[in-house]
Parts: C-alpha cells; structure tokens; sequence
C-alpha cells in the first residue's frame, strides 16, 4: 500500500489551522511534529512544508502528523512572540485552558487534538525575529526523558539541554514540556533565526525530522550525514535585564564563555549612563541572544547553557 496523506484545515478555538496527516503502508508509532507555535519563527515552518512534501514520495511505517503553522493569527500579523489578540506567548500556555483566552485555548486544543496520543513529539523551533541562535534541541526530565534523549540525540544539533524540572527551569508552560508531563517523548528542536529563512538551517531540521524517524523504526535509513558532534547540556540560564534600555551584547550565540565574563551591557537610550553589566554566571555555550538594542524592564537577553 503506497503512503496515503490527508491535507485538511482543523478547527483549533475557532482557527481554521492546517494540518498534513500521512500513513505509511505498515502500523507503527504516530509521531507528532507541530511548527509555527511562534508565528515568526519561519525556518521550522519552511522544512516541516518541505519535509512533508518529500515524505509522500518515501516509504515509511506509521504515522506522521504535521502542522505547519499553529499559530496562524500571529503569521498573518507578523506578531512575534505572542498571540496578537491576547498578547500571551502561546508556548508559556500549554497544556492549555479550554475556558481562557485565544493564546489558552488555542494551547488546549493542540493539547487535546493534536499531542494526547501520540508516541512521540516535535516541536519545532527558530530564534523568532529579534533572536541569533545557536541550533539545539532540549527535553524534560521526567517520565519519558530516556526516550527523549535518544529523539534530542537523533535530531543531530549541536546542542542538547535537559531541563529539569522545578522553580529553577529556565521555561513553563511549553508544548514539549506538557507532552512530557503526559508521559510523550517530547522535544524542541531549534535552529535558524532573526526572521529568516536559510537553507542551512533548513536543512538541519530536514536532517533532525529524518533522524528522528529512523530513531523511532519508521524508516531503515541510517543516521543523515552532516551531522555535528553533540555537547549535553544539564542547565539552561536565562539573563534578563533590571530595566528597560540598549542592549549592547558582547557575545555572538554559539560563543563559549567563563563564569564572571561580561556579556554586554545595558545602557540609557542617550548613552550617557551605563545601566546594567550583564555577567556570565556559569562556564557555558551562548545558546540564544536578543539582536535587537531595544529591551524592556524584566527583558530577556541570552540563553546560556551550561553542564
């Protein structure tokens, strides 16, 4: 039996959301792979649309669900970060209130219809349009973490986090970390960023998604070349800055640094007053960055990770 597929729109909180289901010719895991949480996060949404495409023409056992832009509104409005109609980041929602506003509801019923009852799930990832990245993937302790690292490994990124869980996680509420609560092998897989779509990081989740899939015995393919050698990471430091001004950052993602290195500064909109030194806490790889001056109170400027 050749691979059947199914392109439909699914109504998620009254958003008509585009959804690709494709079957292959022998029972096996359903795998979950939802792109555009963020709707300026645009390298994901661009490999999981091509990725897809070439999945009709491959053989393979299982099943594949694909979304290639959950956050629909946010796409449309160029709205990065949030949802526009509530302002609420969608991937700080899950697993969702189906009684709340969009962003909540939205997260509920990608929750409900999409992830519950899978085998296993991807969420995919880019730095969103202020954002440099170093490509990573990450996973939760829990339950089903021994699963999800072997799916973090086999996405081949340079990076994989795991994040623990408890007041010092550096994010809640995210859609792989409800999936792991539900006992899913789940993970983020992030690469590209700032807005743009390039073909090397295009390509580093078209590996990722079939690394995954040889990982689970849906294909008898071996582990796609070009792959990087991995670095674990066991700690995932997010610095944010006192008050509102220029970032000046003077790191670039992907840089390792020591504890006590000074990372950048925040500074007064003249310039005339230095605000903040921002100070690595830890030894660590710069895993994301904030390329854009303008930050808020409370703003967030870099991720590191750190062993």
């Amino acid at each position: 039996m050749p691979t059947t597929v199914n392109r439909r729109h699914l109504d998620l909180a009254g958003l008509e959301v585009p959804v690709v289901e494709l079957a292959g010719a022998q029972d096996g895991p359903l795998l979950t792979v939802i792109a555009g949480v963020h709707g300026c996060e645009y390298v994901p949404m661009a490999a999981v649309r091509e990725w897809t495409r070439d999945l009709e023409q491959r053989e393979f056992s299982g099943r594949i669900r694909v979304v290639p832009v959950l956050n629909v509104t946010a796409f449309r409005a160029r709205s990065p970060f949030v949802v526009p109609e509530d302002g609420k980041n969608l991937n700080r929602c899950f697993p969702g209130d189906p009684a709340g506003t969009l962003a909540q509801r939205l997260a509920h019923a990608a929750f409900t219809e999409l992830i519950t009852g899978s085998d296993a799930y991807i969420d995919a990832h880019c730095g969103d349009m202020v954002e440099a990245l170093e490509p990573f993937a990450l996973y939760e302790a829990g339950p089903a973490e021994a699963a999800a690292r072997d799916l973090a490994l086999a996405y081949g990124l340079g990076y994989v986090i795991r994040q623990e869980a408890g007041p010092d996680r550096a994010v809640s509420g995210t859609s792989s970390g409800a999936a792991a609560q539900a006992g899913i092998p789940a993970i983020t897989a992030e690469a590209g960023g700032c807005g743009l779509v390039e073909r090397h990081a295009v390509d580093a989740h078209l590996r990722g998604l079939n690394g995954v899939l040889a990982q689970l015995g849906m294909t008898a393919d071996d582990a796609p070349p070009g792959r990087p050698e991995t670095t674990l990471l066991g700690r995932f430091l997010w610095l944010r800055c006192a008050q509102a001004g220029w970032w000046a950052p003077a790191v670039t993602a992907g840089e390792q640094v020591i504890e006590g290195q000074m990372l950048g500064t925040v500074s007064s909109l003249d310039g005339s007053v230095e605000q903040e030194s921002i100070i690595a806490p830890a030894d660590g790889v710069i895993i994301f960055l904030t390329s854009s001056p303008a930050v808020a109170d409370d703003g967030l400027l870099l991720g590191l990770g750190a062993r």
